[in-house]
């Protein structure tokens, strides 16, 4: 698959089904909607696939960037094309892990920009975005978005969250959220 993020760089993908990359409609719409927060920001690219969003956020200027990924094969791929893009004032880690077993793991951090895009039917998005909110991964002053399909979500109520804009693109919806003031 031909994968290419912001400045026309081109990315590695994995062969095959394994990993379903984000469209770069979404990628762009995304980019367009938090243009203005990137630089300097502190990026959680959660279910990272081939780490698009996360290049595309290096790309853009954050200065963290941390992917969790369960497939070996895909974090390989993730390694390499962050390291394509990234600058030696930037900082990116790909763990390879169950996400659950590790968001604990990052507790005492914080991310200004959450991007969680899991399998669909995974059932992962409830416990997920609990885990976050919970560990207080998410900024107070960040935003998370989720990726999901716009036929079967069930808009989540996460305590201390609430929804802050939703978008359709097709076959792809996301489902912004913030921390209350």
């Amino acid at each position: 698959m031909n994968l290419r993020i912001y400045g026309n760089r081109k990315l590695k993908s994995l062969p095959g089904k394994d990993t379903r990359p984000t469209s770069a409609r979404v990628r762009e719409a995304v980019f367009n909607i938090w243009q203005g927060t990137i630089a300097d920001c502190r990026w959680l690219d959660i279910c990272a696939g081939t780490g698009s969003m996360g290049a595309e956020a290096l790309c853009r200027g954050a200065k963290l960037v941390v992917g969790i990924e369960k497939s070996p094969r895909a974090c390989a791929i993730i390694k390499e094309n962050w390291q394509l893009v990234s600058n030696d004032e930037q900082e990116s880690r790909v763990m390879t892990a169950n996400v659950l077993q590790q968001l604990p793991k990052l507790c005492g951090q914080q991310f200004d920009r959450i991007y969680f895009d899991p399998p669909y039917a995974s059932g992962l998005y409830k416990p997920v975005l609990e885990a976050i909110a919970h560990y207080q991964l998410l900024d107070a002053d960040g935003e998370i978005a989720v990726e999901h399909s716009p036929q079967d979500w069930i808009e989540l109520v996460i305590p201390g969250w609430e929804i802050c804009r939703k978008k359709v693109y097709g076959s792809t919806a996301l489902t912004y959220y913030h921390v209350l003031p």
